[in-house]
């Protein structure tokens, strides 16, 4: 069962988040809910979740400083912040703190449930397991090219060219990086990191060009590959979840179902029955 942590100031958003969380993921989620930063740090350290969903702006002690103080106590928490604000500076501090996302209100819900996905699949065992990391890790920034200022720039080369002309030409520098790496587990910060961008000039970047976050496109992406795979009834659903980047086929099968309303198997037996 997921431990999963809600902290939002607002009773009737936090009450809708936990709905949703609770419809998507049923009994195999436990849903703490917390009023403030207060307690959702006393939660967080009681209960341990694999997941805390944090406001950034709530009275006393902000989402920021609750993810600080769960990084410096080494707590195995996942984090993903919600705010109404679009700040760079709060992107960059989220992605400071290894946030796994940072979305703007009102969200998308399948947005959020991607989201929630992709953080709950890095509490199961992986090759990269925290405690490998070097220590300090945790609490180190990103070090990688940041744009000045926070602001928009053009790649190298490109000052002149129109707006609209750049980002279709970083778009498709992403899109062939999602293609050639969507069968191995890659995140956010590996797209950001192969294509030379911070962390969180590429978390605001992506969003420009998809309209959506880099989980949210990845499972739309690695379903639609699913769906031809499907086709090939020489080709079992262990096999396709593996080819397509998910590690786990249980989990596989959940983001499968979310997207397309029907398990891998149901939506074989559908295409082939037409």
């Amino acid at each position: 069962m997921y431990k999963i942590l809600v902290a939002e100031d607002e009773t009737i958003e936090r009450k809708v988040l936990c709905r949703a969380l609770n419809n998507y993921l049923g009994e195999a989620c436990r849903i703490y809910e917390a009023r403030n930063g207060r307690e959702a740090l006393a939660l967080a350290q009681q209960e341990r979740p694999q997941l805390a969903i944090l406001d950034i702006q709530m009275p006393g002690i902000s989402g920021l400083d609750v993810a600080r103080s769960v990084r410096q106590e080494g707590l195995p928490c996942a984090v993903l912040f919600l705010t109404a604000f679009d700040n760079f500076t709060y992107t960059r501090q989220a992605i400071a703190v290894r946030a796994v996302d940072y979305l703007l209100k009102p969200y998308d819900e399948q947005e959020l449930l991607s989201s929630v996905d992709a953080a709950l699949q890095r509490t199961e065992p992986s090759p990269y397991p925290p405690s490998s990391r070097p220590a300090g890790a945790e609490n180190a920034a990103p070090q990688k090219s940041p744009s000045p200022s926070g602001e928009d720039s053009a790649l190298p080369g490109e000052s002149a060219e129109p707006e609209n002309l750049r980002l279709g030409r970083i778009r498709t520098r992403i899109l062939e990086y999602i293609e050639a790496n969507y069968a191995r587990e890659i995140s956010m910060q590996d797209a950001a990191e192969a294509m030379s961008y911070s962390d969180a000039y590429f978390c605001k970047l992506f969003k420009r060009c998809f309209r959506v976050n880099f989980s949210a496109y990845l499972n739309q992406y690695r379903v639609e590959r699913a769906k031809q795979l499907l086709a090939d009834p020489a080709l079992g659903v262990r096999e396709i979840s593996s080819a397509c980047g998910y590690s786990d086929p249980n989990y596989f099968a959940r983001v499968f179902k979310r997207l397309t309303g029907s398990t891998p198997s149901e939506y074989r037996a559908g295409a082939h029955s037409r």
